[in-house]
């Protein structure tokens, strides 16, 4: 992916010391959904480590060789995104911003530059999107998404190139 300029998003690469800014995004993302468990705030961090300790082990090991990167907006970074490019297809592993710039067409634009470079190339975009995020859900079916499968927990989804 590429700077957008004229929106003030850019990308850049992952760097190690952007460990506890993931983590701020990750938290940022399902901080609702914790609160709602009555836990005292050190309860509520501890559990959101584990699980982005857990989700971050996870990609290493199903994907060692996705492209991941800081989101940034003027500079400051927001939020991130992974994606894994195969031989036949184009998995987006992960698209994360913190919750404050979301809702702004920021996640909408790195998506259709993602699609758009599918096109070029004819192969598929996959992702899966967990089943408690309904906002998500709708955006990825605006851009062309269609659901090809689920579990307890996600609905897998597909774009197939243009």
């Amino acid at each position: 992916m590429t700077s957008s300029s004229a929106s003030g998003i850019s990308l850049r690469p992952l760097r190690a010391e952007d460990q506890e800014l993931l983590f701020v995004i990750y938290a940022s993302t399902r901080k609702d959904e914790v609160a709602a468990f009555g836990w005292n705030a050190a309860q509520q961090e501890a559990f959101l480590r584990m699980q982005f300790n857990a989700q971050r082990g996870g990609y290493a090991a199903t994907y060692p060789q996705a492209d991941h990167q800081i989101i940034c907006l003027d500079g400051q970074p927001i939020g991130r995104i992974m994606v894994h490019r195969g031989p036949d297809h184009t998995q987006l592993v992960d698209i994360a911003l913190l919750s404050e710039y979301q809702g702004r067409g920021i996640g909408g634009a790195l998506l259709r530059e993602l699609a758009a470079q599918s096109d070029q190339t004819s192969v598929p975009v996959r992702l899966q999107v967990h089943k408690t995020n309904p906002g998500a859900r709708r955006l990825y079916e605006r851009l062309g998404f269609i659901q090809t499968g689920e579990d307890e927990m996600y609905c897998q989804m597909e774009r197939p190139p243009i």
